[in-house]
């Protein structure tokens, strides 16, 4: 055999063990995130005390953040920015063809389909997921999971389920107070900043604003709160390297997530809109 053989050889063996180190981290992923769902009614059964306390964690924040860096506010002015913005390009965009009136429409439509899913899940990320992370995966160089092993407490449903449990619970009411945010700001913008007719505005807003795209919407945003969940308990479960590790973790926890995030708000709306629309423009 020769040289050039024996490299291609050697080329060749390398990128089958890496395929097959990937195929095996996918599926203990899947492992991961199956055992973590299956563990939730029992770990909120016997772990109450610890998911209400990461549920007040994750909604109003702790010691001096409460007031301004909780998932609660900043979820609310991240949406309530979104609102304004759709408010402001929408009113000055129909306005260039006469048609301005119409911008109590874009607020129902463009905010509950696609602006206010997106940017709550980003939220999520930025706050409840990537403290999560930060979280399991200081726990998990200080060797604290193991200690849990060792006290016969199973780490899975205590550190991952319980987290998984209070997003679950925290994201009906943190996606309502966005849901609002952005329509009060949109309402705001149009009205009282751009002088529209409160009546005419509430007209057109509230003709097009679906109760069933409401209802999909919270949907979206259920499912995007339990994904990010999954993939940053995760990633700081599985934390290696010291505080750096950590560090790292959280990072490409944050990355991934906002992938997920923006896959789930496509594949739902081509599900959902990507034939008809459910929409229905006429004069």
């Amino acid at each position: 055999m020769t040289l050039a053989q024996i490299g291609k050889f050697g080329r060749t063996r390398r990128q089958l063990s890496a395929f097959s180190r990937a195929v095996d981290d996918v599926g203990n992923r899947i492992l991961f995130y199956i055992k973590a769902i299956a563990e939730i009614p029992g770990a909120v059964t016997r772990h109450p005390g610890e998911t209400l306390r990461l549920v007040a964690e994750i909604s109003m924040g702790s010691g001096a953040l409460a007031m301004i860096g909780g998932t609660a506010a900043i979820v609310a002015f991240m949406t309530m920015s979104t609102g304004s913005t759709i408010a402001i390009q929408g009113f000055s965009s129909l306005g260039n063809i006469g048609i301005e009136a119409l911008s109590g429409f874009l607020s129902a439509f463009i905010n509950v389909r696609i602006a206010a899913p997106v940017i709550a899940g980003i939220a999520l990320s930025a706050t409840l997921g990537s403290g999560a992370t930060a979280q399991i995966g200081a726990m998990r160089i200080a060797e604290e999971i193991d200690a849990l092993e060792s006290m016969a407490v199973r780490p899975v449903p205590y550190v991952v389920s319980t987290r998984i449990a209070a997003g679950m619970i925290t994201i009906v009411p943190l996606y309502s107070l966005a849901l609002m945010a952005s329509f009060l700001a949109g309402r705001f913008t149009t009205v009282v900043v751009f002088g529209q007719s409160p009546g005419l505005y509430d007209h057109y807003f509230s003709t097009f604003l679906n109760p069933v795209d409401v209802a999909w919407s919270f949907v979206q945003a259920l499912t995007i709160a339990v994904l990010v969940m999954l993939i940053h308990t995760h990633y700081g479960f599985t934390a290696t390297g010291g505080p750096a590790g950590v560090g790292a973790a959280v990072g490409r926890g944050v990355r991934m997530s906002l992938i997920g995030v923006v896959l789930v708000v496509l594949l739902v709306s081509l599900a959902l809109y990507g034939g008809t629309g459910n929409f229905h423009l006429s004069g």
